[in-house]
């Protein structure tokens, strides 16, 4: 039995020995590559990189209506050009995984050590891909990459927990793309290893640290410049993109990762001194109304209908031209209306709720990457209708059927001067909750209206509609009554314009109806269809509707209006006599400047005299005469100086008014 075993052990070593392998000490097997650490580490991160590049094609493919007037020559240049930023958010995710491998010791060749780095490369690069896929989807909502300003909306949304299954239903592939990839990732990944052995930590103590120390040294010197984006004076940021491209198709060249990472410290704000007096300032913009000094005042009811995503694309009335004249859209009532009010083609100021919001009903805009109500300066005093109409002795309210505490809303209408708030808790029927935002239109503006009948006159009130948000919920016993259209929002926009009416029949019954003044607009836009509705400029385009009970108004008013605008119309229309801040213009002062500005993605953007400008606080980056070229064809930036210089004159003198009074905390003229 002896002579058998050694026998064997004998036979077992000859055999390696005639085959020339050495006995392996690490696990090699399956792998591609097994060596070097920071050979190692190239790879990987160069797998992370090829899987960047890939999403923002996949990113491209699946809002490709909205990129379809790009010529593929330019989506390829942007593709090449995304590479710049794919390598920053590359260095800034995976900044603690190279530390872990390049430390100069030698415990990390250790087998547990190495499986906890991989775990978190294979962890944080993974929620980088999310990041990627959900905002595939997403950005047909915003229009632009996400930033960390989603977390915040997030912390205020309240229906986070229940709008999430819905979105896995409708979008069910992305999730599913997401899927493979992270298989595909992890299955790449696993076929990059770290030899084992002990040879691969060879070499006498001193010859090891010397030069794994300098290796050190030049892998995070090359770190630190991926993530600045290169040897430029200043690290690249959202607006750098900006130098590539039009503002249409930034997101194109930006990845999800990065804009996040670039945004997360919340403070997008900078004290502007392009004028050195606030007299040479006011003298180009000044935010400050003086007030109607000497007109008699009106106590007349304001009643502000903000009606979710209504982008003007909806509206038949306002859209002759399209379907060869026969357009019908999908706001009959609305349409009514609008032939019995003074109507003008508004923009909104941004592209969520919560920027809306305060624009109408404060006139602050949000030109930062996330709303005024999120950001640091939430707690500013702040102007708003209610707060100011108070003293005149109105009575306030604010009605929005969604849970309360949605978005903050309850608190910042509180901010603002708004005595009662009316949402989810105080309708108190959950028979009418759609199961995913809140309580239906039909039913709660219905409420809105028999509440408003116990109101002492005068009183200011504003109802938020909610139906018109995805998913689209439409009462099943109108599933066949209203019509669909091209884009799935269609169908809820005429539930919800069909609620708007129900509510104007409710309120012709009350007493306080011949009494108030309507305004009607939206929060934000939808996605568009329309090429002039998916442009930088259209993206934007909603109604402003003014409407009086047996009022005849003498003129239609195309244009453009803004949000912040409404504030100031409002208020100069009542007579009220005193000063007050909003970044707007009075609509029916027929010598009062005519503007909309909205910020995204580190971009200015303005409409004025006829002009649509691009500014990234330092030059213009677009033009565009809107009369010849309405769909942003034509790049006159360079080649219109007078016109170009007048307009940013005028820009830089809005920017630095709302920057430096944001940030000193001056939104009020008692402040």
């Amino acid at each position: 039995m002896a002579a058998r075993k050694s026998g064997s052990r004998s036979g077992t070593s000859k055999s390696r020995r005639s085959s020339g392998k050495s006995p392996k000490r690490g696990k090699s097997r399956g792998k591609w590559f097994s060596g070097n650490i920071h050979i190692a580490l190239f790879l990987k991160l160069l797998l992370v990189l090829a899987l960047l590049f890939l999403s923002r094609i996949i990113f491209y493919l699946i809002n490709l209506s909205y990129f379809s007037s790009l010529p593929v020559s330019d989506a390829l240049r942007i593709f090449v050009t995304g590479l710049r930023f794919d390598i920053s958010a590359l260095f800034i995710i995976n900044a603690p995984f190279i530390l872990m491998n390049v430390l100069p010791f030698r415990f990390r060749y250790h087998r547990i050590y190495q499986g906890i780095a991989n775990g978190f490369y294979y962890f944080i690069n993974n929620v980088a891909f999310i990041a990627n896929f959900v905002d595939s989807i997403y950005f047909r909502f915003t229009l632009k990459r996400m930033t960390f300003d989603i977390f915040r909306y997030l912390g205020v949304g309240g229906d986070f927990d229940k709008l999430v299954p819905q979105f896995l239903k409708d979008f069910w592939y992305v999730a599913i793309i997401w899927i493979v990839f992270s298989g595909v990732f992890i299955y790449l990944g696993t076929r990059i290893g770290v030899r084992q052995e002990r040879t691969a930590a060879k070499g006498s103590g001193f010859s090891f640290y010397f030069v794994n120390i300098i290796l050190a040294v030049l892998i995070l010197g090359v770190s630190v410049i991926g993530i600045r984006g290169g040897l430029q004076l200043r690290p690249i940021g959202l607006v750098t993109a900006g130098q590539y491209t039009s503002g249409k198709n930034i997101p194109l060249v930006l990845n999800t990762p990065f804009s996040i990472a670039r945004t997360v410290d919340g403070e997008s704000l900078t004290v502007r001194k392009w004028f050195k007096s606030e007299a040479a300032l006011s003298d180009i913009y000044n935010p400050v109304h003086p007030g109607m000094k000497g007109q008699k005042e009106q106590k007349l009811n304001v009643m502000i209908i903000i009606m979710e995503s209504f982008s003007r694309e909806h509206i038949g009335i306002l859209n002759h031209e399209y379907d060869n004249g026969r357009y019908q859209g999908f706001t009959p009532f609305l349409d009514s209306l609008i032939r019995h009010g003074r109507y003008f083609d508004g923009f909104a100021n941004g592209k969520t709720s919560i920027q809306g919001i305060p624009a109408i009903l404060s006139g602050i805009p949000s030109l930062m990457y996330e709303s005024i109500i999120q950001s640091n300066y939430a707690a500013n005093k702040m102007n708003g209708i209610a707060a100011l109409l108070k003293p005149k002795g109105y009575r306030s309210a604010f009605f929005h059927g969604g849970t309360n505490g949605t978005m903050g809303f309850d608190s910042y209408t509180k901010l603002i001067g708004f005595e009662n708030y009316y949402g989810r808790s105080e309708f108190n029927n959950e028979k009418e909750y759609d199961g995913k935002w809140g309580i239906r239109d039909e039913s709660f503006f219905q409420f809105c209206a028999q509440t408003l009948n116990d109101f002492q006159q005068p009183f200011v009130a504003t109802l938020f509609s909610l139906s018109s948000h995805h998913p689209y919920y439409v009462p099943g016993k109108y599933a066949n009554v209203f019509r669909k259209g091209k884009l799935p929002i269609q169908q809820s926009i005429m539930y919800a314009d069909h609620a708007l009416a129900g509510f104007f029949h409710q309120a012709k019954k009350s007493k306080w109806y011949a009494n108030t003044l309507f305004i009607i607009t939206a929060d934000h836009t939808s996605e568009g269809y329309f090429p002039y509705y998916q442009s930088d400029v259209g993206q934007y385009a909603i109604p402003i509707l003014f409407f009086q009970p047996g009022t005849t108004w003498q003129e239609q008013s195309p244009g453009p209006a803004q949000q912040t605008d409404i504030l100031p119309t409002i208020m100069n229309y009542l007579g009220y006599d005193k000063k007050f801040i909003a970044f707007g213009t009075d609509l029916f002062d027929p010598v009062a400047p005519r503007f909309s500005v909205h910020y995204i993605t580190g971009l200015y953007g303005m409409i004025k005299d006829g002009y649509y400008i691009e500014f990234d606080g330092n030059r213009c980056t677009s033009l565009f005469y809107l009369k010849d070229d309405p769909l942003l064809k034509n790049n006159l930036a360079g080649t219109a100086k007078p016109v170009e210089g007048r307009l940013i004159l005028f820009l830089k003198a809005y920017i630095q008014q709302y920057n430096n009074r944001v940030m000193e905390n001056r939104l009020t003229c008692d402040s």
